[in-house]
């Protein structure tokens, strides 16, 4: 049992950073095995980082198995996002640059995940998550337009940015899905670790089949294996022990509005590393995502109610973090 200070939405907010600074570094990773096809580095990456999930939550999945299959349109939901959500992602990257990749990519999960948390869920907009949505979208919006212009994306094509786009849409809705999905499925009961063994588990071997047909090139190759190792371990399997935690404590809407953390990690390796130019329209943008974070990991006061805490019901445990992110 973990003690009583890792309990809050404030310690949800941490471990959803935390994750979100190790996901940033996945596209700069990826471009150490530039034969190494996009689907191929997700398919490994989820794929492996998903079944270790499931390998070290077997206890609770075998504790739980007739509550989660009793929910199993739920697992499957998150299960069939999880599997897309790296394809898209990946392939996105390629298409539009890492930058520009990313941003799209995580930079339109709030949105969506708002979307799903109003219509299924019936939870209103709030004042403080629209500011920092507003905040963060037009970072995400500056930093893509600040990339879209450079040489690189020039270079890349007419079509392949646009492509890109729509496929980071694509890659921002399967992630507010599966988010909202595991979020859902911890409020009703079901321990986080059981919860993402099942919906990343499934997803995992959901993604084995692209993995054989894509896969040959990681092995040919120390370099390429020891990227697809640190994929699968690191960011795949560490990031989501961290994002898990975090759901547990924070709304899914919530999550994927601090995970706008990882596009600015992305874009400063994107420029440091890889080599991308990000001009200081992409930094103004940056620094709006930075501004965004602040505002909804802010403590916020709610006089007459114990806020932030594992014990508050499923609709306040993170008001303390921040009202809403979309």
């Amino acid at each position: 049992m973990r003690p009583a200070g890792f309990q809050g939405a404030a310690w949800g907010a941490v471990f959803v950073l935390a994750a979100s600074v190790l996901w940033g570094t996945t596209g700069t990773a990826a471009t150490f095995a530039p034969d190494v096809s996009p689907l191929a580095i997700g398919a490994v990456a989820m794929g492996f980082g998903g079944l270790l999930q499931a390998a070290i939550a077997t206890r609770p999945l075998a504790a739980h198995r007739s509550s989660l299959l009793g929910r199993w349109r739920m697992v499957g939901l998150g299960a069939a996002s999880v599997a897309l959500y790296p394809l898209a992602f990946y392939s996105s990257m390629q298409l539009a640059g890492v930058a520009v990749g990313t941003v799209v990519s995580i930079g339109s999960a709030p949105l969506a995940s708002a979307v799903i948390e109003r219509v299924a869920d019936k939870r209103p907009f709030t004042g403080r998550w629209a500011a920092g949505a507003a905040l963060g979208v037009t970072g995400a919006a500056l930093l893509c337009i600040a990339d879209a212009g450079h040489a690189g994306a020039a270079a890349r094509g007419e079509w392949s940015t646009p492509a890109g786009v729509a496929l980071g849409l694509l890659a921002g809705l399967s992630y507010a899905v599966y988010s909202w999905a595991a979020h859902r499925l911890i409020n009703e009961g079901l321990p986080s670790r059981a919860v993402m063994g099942a919906v990343f588990g499934t997803g995992g071997l959901l993604l084995m089949p692209v993995l054989a047909a894509t896969g040959a090139p990681l092995v040919g190759s120390w370099q390429n294996f020891a990227v697809g190792a640190y994929m699968a371990l690191v960011p795949m399997f560490a990031g989501y022990v961290l994002f898990g935690w975090g759901l547990a404590r924070v709304r899914a809407s919530t999550a994927t509005t601090l995970s706008l953390a990882e596009t600015v990690v992305a874009a400063i390796l994107a420029v440091l590393v890889v080599g991308e130019r990000l001009p200081l329209l992409g930094w103004a943008g940056a620094a709006l995502i930075a501004g965004s974070l602040f505002v909804l990991t802010l403590p916020a006061r709610a006089p007459g109610r114990r806020l932030g805490t594992s014990e508050d019901p499923a609709g306040q445990r993170e008001a303390a973090v921040t009202p809403r992110c979309g």
